[in-house]
């Protein structure tokens, strides 16, 4: 019986290019997995180059079977579970590092690269940027680069980055064909029910004092619009989310929703056309300006026009909108749909008696607002980010005792004081203005710009829209939330407006951004059917796809084998030198034969011309060195061109 044969033991370099290779894959889990396995980590890494730099022994089996089983158990109680996105990469984390400390042949080197490279794409799990795809890609460079070192040690760094380079650019046309053939699936196919959704942030259907101002502290993306023609003024830009009509003495909430039969009437006002791309935040709401006509395909508009996708937004989402700025909802309310924008808690006495002291002093229903606005403008009313806490009574302690609040403060005052003046009356919350970024033309809406404003029924007008906010910091709307709160306030970083370099650095860096989520993330079915549109496929399908992805792949395999055919055979300086050698010699009848090796070739040039024994055997000993074993660089290729060359004189013409 034939014995087993052994995997070659690895060299030092080779072991150093695969630990390189982890540290580079693991670096970019540090962020998600959890702190104790990060520390467990970086010290096995740190212990693995301790081994390296010493020469020293490897652990002992039993060692390595002991922090398996523990690591595992960590995981365990971390999560609950084993299966799943975070336990399943956790687990792969924790294998790659206890690896490297029994890497010894180059069958481990080969589990260490395969385990690398499937832990590049876990890191798309968590986010798709740009950013993530420039470090996987850089990661991958060099894990091929490590790859190739298992097959060729001598060979210098640089020779194996540039092998590596090569491998990749080889394979960009199949990814690239790939990537716009290949039939789409929409959302991401890695969405497990129990942990693929978390962490998503954005406005609720539910808002109590503070739930606002707390989202305002985040600089991050909402969503971006790209407008036909001129962006609105600001005094537009309502953008239109959740509508809250239930009070329960504290929080607001959104009612049921109800699909609007027909668009509404918009001959009032000219349409602004735009389209959104937007983040996702696993709830059913779109956002649009006021007011909006007709929904975008998997998304109705309720009564009232409020814009609801059918399915959760767990992926960014690009649709186009059309919206009447002018046009005014609602002046045939039914009389059921006014009594349930009136409804009002037993809390809150002072605000009430203040309401019902306004109705019965004014002349009718306008002028209880003015006398609201007016209340707000004329006392000592701050807007805030940081607003005091309030407790069960939280709008009678804001209008006559803190006067501090945030948008959300003013809004439920607002609303509350209406209904206690038997005015219906409602909060809207969505996100005002946003910010034009001038590199790539569109506006950036952020967390930061989430607002809410209120809006009031008139008999004969229908809904109308008042922003309290606006009576207290009328720059919030004008010029955003930096220019409205108060110096030395906490701001996202991102939204500071003093600092104009970085200002310009973060409108390159988010266009950069913008083009890689339109065109590659945003690869949608519906973004790939227009795309090939464009390219000739009238009415694409996933047979037709499959067949010109399966004829492009096949041109594009043929052309890389011709090439690297072309190039094996006459671009190979070593190559060439020996094929020189072979012309010269046919001369005197001692051409190569095509199916003849190096070594058999010299033996029988030798047997016919002994005086050419020794170069000859010294040239194939050197050519098969070069061609087919470990040596490389450009010394022995200069030496392997000189014996050639001293054949050449021996040789008679």
């Amino acid at each position: 019986m034939a014995a087993k044969r052994e995997s070659p033991r690895l060299a030092r370099i080779q072991e150093l290019w695969l630990l390189a290779c982890a540290v580079l894959t693991l670096a970019p889990d540090a962020e998600h997995a959890p702190a104790w396995l990060t520390a467990a980590v970086g010290m096995t890494l740190a212990w693995r180059g301790a081994i390296w730099w010493r020469t020293a022994t490897l652990p002992p089996r039993w060692l390595l079977t002991f922090l398996v089983a523990a690591g595992s158990a960590g995981i365990f109680l971390t999560y609950r579970q084993f299966f799943g996105k975070d336990p399943g990469v956790a687990l792969l984390i924790l294998f790659l590092a206890l690896k490297l400390l029994e890497l010894r042949s180059v069958r481990d080197g080969l589990a260490v690269i395969f385990l690398c490279y499937f832990l590049l794409l876990t890191h798309f799990l968590n986010a798709q940027g740009i950013e993530v795809a420039g470090l996987a890609m850089a990661a991958l460079v060099a894990i091929t680069a490590a790859l190739a070192s298992l097959g060729h040690a001598g060979r210098s760094a640089v020779e194996h980055l540039r092998l590596s380079a090569l491998m990749l650019a080889q394979a960009a046309p199949f990814m690239l064909v790939l990537f716009l053939l290949f039939p789409r699936v929409q959302g991401p196919l890695w969405g497990l029910p129990v942990d693929a959704y978390s962490g998503m942030s954005g406005l609720s259907d539910a808002m109590s004092p503070g739930s606002i101002s707390n989202l305002s502290l985040s600089g991050e993306i909402a969503f971006r619009v790209r407008f036909e023609g001129e962006i609105p003024p600001k005094h537009i830009l309502y953008w239109r989310g959740p509508v809250l009509r239930l009070f329960d003495g504290r929080t607001w909430r959104a009612g049921a929703q109800q699909e609007k039969v027909s668009p509404p009437d918009t001959a009032t006002s000219g349409a602004i056309r735009y389209a959104i791309t937007l983040e996702p935040h696993n709830k059913h709401w779109l956002f649009a300006l006021e007011m909006p006509d007709v929904p975008p395909p998997g998304a109705i508009i309720s009564r009232e026009y409020q814009v609801l996708a059918k399915t959760p937004v767990r992926s960014r989402m690009r649709y186009e909108m059309r919206s009447h700025p002018d046009f005014v909802s609602g002046a045939d309310e039914s009389g059921a749909s006014l009594r349930s924008n009136m409804n009002l808690s037993a809390n809150n006495p002072r605000t009430r008696a203040l309401a019902e002291q306004w109705r019965r002093e004014s002349g009718d229903q306008e002028a209880v607002i003015r006398r609201m606005l007016d209340h707000f403008r004329q006392e000592s009313f701050f807007y805030t980010l940081t607003p005091p806490l309030l407790g069960e009574n939280s709008i009678d302690q804001f209008l006559f005792d803190t006067r501090r609040g945030f948008c959300e403060h003013f809004a439920s005052a607002f609303v509350f004081a209406m209904r206690a003046a038997g005015i219906p009356a409602r909060i809207v919350t969505g996100y005002q203005g946003g910010e034009h970024n001038p590199v790539d033309d569109y506006l950036i809406v952020r967390q930061s710009d989430a607002h809410a404003w209120a809006e009031v029924w008139l008999e004969g007008k229908g809904w109308l829209r008042v922003d309290p906010t606006a009576a207290v910091a009328p720059n919030r709307i004008e010029a955003g939330l930096a220019s409205a709160v108060p110096a030395g306030e906490p701001l996202p970083f991102l939204v500071r407006t003093d600092i104009s370099w970085l200002r310009q650095i973060r409108f390159r860096w988010e266009a950069v951004n913008n083009s890689w989520n339109q065109w590659v993330l945003g690869y949608t079915p519906q973004r790939q059917r227009e795309v090939l549109s464009r390219l000739g496929m009238r009415e694409p399908d996933w047979k037709a796809m499959t067949a010109v992805m399966a004829a492009l792949c096949g041109f594009l395999l043929l052309g890389l084998t011709a090439w690297a055919l072309h190039k094996r055979v006459r671009l190979d300086p070593t190559v060439r030198a020996w094929n020189r050698l072979s012309r010269k010699l046919a001369r005197i009848g001692l051409a190569r034969r095509d199916w003849e090796g190096p070594a058999d070739y010299a033996h029988r040039v030798a047997l016919a011309r002994p005086e050419l024994t020794q170069p000859m055997a010294a040239i194939a000993a050197l050519y098969i060195d070069l061609r087919y074993g470990r040596l490389n660089g450009k010394e022995p290729r200069q030496r392997l061109r000189g014996l050639i060359a001293d054949m050449e004189i021996a040789v008679p013409r």
